[in-house]
């Protein structure tokens, strides 16, 4: 009976192998991507699409990236477009959108596209090709054909002669050298590919090989990574009771500075800065991005805005509820790593301190709703101008607001029995697990009633829909906690303006509201003096001032000078810190205890 169990086991494992093989030979459309002038940073790409049983077909790039609201019309780094039959024949087609090129099919079963794509942007949302690496984001390097989104592809990526690894998410083809597998387009535009020379190192945690490579050189310790990213990836895994990956892929690049982060299905790559790891404070800056974008594979990869997937990969794809995909992620990344041990619960208050000061000294806080932040991600959060901060609001600050706020009305309405974790896991099994699909602004609300004990119709006019200062009093006195004002009475002269840091003393920003605003100094403005004396530190000047002073600013406002007359207004901002009530309650000790794991 063993034997017999055990063959059938063989047979089983077999049946999967060959049949699993097959599913990737058998894919109609496969690419080939290789590097003949990574120096002058461009792929040249091959897409042949076999089977073909229509007269005409239309390839297509994405206009965006997942992950990264903002059309960026990636068409515009193809060049050498061209299509041809299996006898390398020239084959008819017409380019009918920025985006898409018809091709004539008839009485052909197959074609080859090949493309050039250039590829020299520095970003982790954007494809860069030098002499040292290549980086490929997929949905600016792959085409798809329209209409078969769901088809399964082949990728076969072709090193540079000096180049020797290869670092993806995607599926390797057994066999096949740099061969890989896409069981659909959503997967492969969701698997960046890393090819060059980068050091890859190992470790497992949470049942998850997990695979690193670091690119650009760097002090980083291998043996302290992987023991602390470990740690991260344990303690967001504990929140959602499964790791929904067997194989996992940081790809980090190294900068003299720089940062960010892009998530994806089954992968991220990160930003650092490349000497930046013996620095404590950068380094645990670097183990909260870690953190942020690995909590991303349940946030918005897998619970997720309905809007959010199936991908609308030609035009923009609204959502009201980024403050939940990104803001609720920003709230633990900063969360996770004081629960890992690396952040102090007093290092973690100052990160909502932050938040707090910037979210209330903004002026945009009080035009631009959350909700509408979210929506309007495309044309304002990724295309700041100059008077961004006094119309808009960041989704990602606020929204870390509010998850601190409703994780306080859930441990203390549930007197430390329940916190957001056990909202964001029952929404992660409710909407992901058993209903497969993103859930909607009403649902989500739902949830957070559900385990906050309350309605919440006018937490989200005031807070979510509407732009109310928030009630900090209220939800940190539940742990014990009180915000205090430190600028009470404060007396000192503002001008409302930030200044370029080219050596001229030129406008960049004028606050709403501010004496600058309304006595009509522009962003743009060079000010050459006030009240006649040449002024070489403007805003050391302005606090040596009495609070009403009037001054004259001479200034240079394209070509012409001019006299302004401004009247110093009082500082409008707040300095909030959070402090301890000198006697907190049993109960708010206990929501303290339980909010910071203390």
């Amino acid at each position: 009976m063993i034997k017999s169990k055990f063959k059938f086991l063989i047979l089983s494992v077999l049946f999967f192998m060959t049949t699993n093989s097959q599913a990737q030979n058998s894919a109609n459309i496969q690419f080939q991507v290789s590097f003949t002038q990574p120096q002058a940073h461009y792929a040249d790409v091959q897409m042949t699409i076999t089977n073909i049983k229509k007269d005409e077909i239309t390839v297509k790039m994405p206009v965006w990236a997942p992950g990264s609201y903002l059309v960026r019309e990636f068409s515009k780094n193809i060049e050498g477009f061209e299509v041809a039959n299996a006898d390398k024949s020239p084959v008819a087609f017409e380019k009918i959108k920025k985006n898409a090129w018809k091709i004539n099919t008839k009485g052909k079963t197959s074609v080859t596209v090949s493309y050039r794509v250039y590829a020299f942007e520095i970003s982790v949302r954007t494809s860069f090709i030098d002499a040292n690496h290549a980086f490929l984001s997929s949905t600016g390097i792959f085409m798809y054909p329209e209409g078969s989104i769901n088809e399964p592809s082949l990728v076969t990526i072709i090193p540079h002669k000096n180049w020797t690894k290869v670092s993806t998410g995607l599926e390797p083809v057994a066999g096949k050298a740099f061969t890989y597998y896409a069981k659909n387009f959503d997967i492969l535009f969701d698997s960046p590919i890393e090819v060059g020379n980068q050091d890859v190192f190992e470790f497992n945690a949470a049942g998850v090989r997990h695979e690193v490579a670091m690119v650009g050189g760097g002090n980083y310790d291998k043996e302290k990574l992987k023991t602390d990213m470990a740690k991260i990836v344990e303690k967001e895994t504990a929140i959602y009771g499964e790791n929904p990956n067997k194989h996992y892929v940081f790809i980090v690049h190294h900068y003299l500075s720089g940062g960010g982060g892009l998530e994806h299905l089954n992968s991220t790559v990160l930003g650092a800065r490349r000497m930046g790891y013996t620095d404590t404070k950068t380094y645990k800056g670097f183990l909260s991005l870690v953190a942020h974008e690995y909590f991303h594979l349940w946030n918005v990869k897998r619970l997720r805005p309905v809007a959010l997937g199936p991908f609308d990969y030609d035009n923009e794809n609204y959502t009201t509820n980024l403050w939940i995909a990104e803001g609720f992620t920003a709230y633990y990344d900063n969360l996770i790593v004081q629960r890992a041990g690396f952040y102090t619960p007093d290092e973690f208050l100052s990160f909502l301190e932050g938040d707090i000061n910037l979210v209330y000294n903004q002026p945009g806080s009080k035009i631009q709703p959350l909700s509408d932040a979210s929506f309007d991600a495309w044309i304002k959060s990724y295309r700041p101008n100059e008077n961004s901060s006094n119309t808009t609001i960041s989704y990602y600050n606020k929204g870390s607001l509010i998850a601190s706020l409703l994780d306080l009305a859930i441990i203390h309405q549930s007197k430390g029995l329940q916190s957001l974790d056990d909202a964001m896991k029952f929404a992660y099994l409710e909407y992901y697990k058993k209903k497969g699909r993103g859930y909607t602004d009403a649902e989500m609300k739902a949830v957070f009633e559900k385990f906050a004990g309350e309605n919440l119709d006018q937490f989200y006019k005031d807070y979510i829909n509407g732009t109310e200062n928030i009630d900090f009093q209220k939800y940190l006195g539940y742990a014990g906690l009180k915000l205090v004002d430190k600028t009470r009475d404060s007396k000192d002269p503002y001008l409302g303006i930030t200044l370029s840091r080219d050596g001229k003393s030129v406008i960049t920003n004028v606050a709403r509201g501010s004496a600058a605003w309304n006595d009509g100094l522009n962003v743009n403005d060079e000010i050459l003096a006030i009240n006649g004396d040449r002024v070489s530190d403007v805003l050391a000047y302005i606090s040596n001032q009495e609070l009403g002073a009037n001054l004259d600013f001479l200034i240079n406002r394209d070509g012409l000078i001019k006299t302004i007359k401004v009247t110093l207004k009082a500082v409008p901002n707040k300095n909030w810190q959070i402090e301890q009530l000198e006697k907190p309650t049993p109960a708010q000790k206990a929501v303290l205890e339980k909010w910071l794991s203390l």
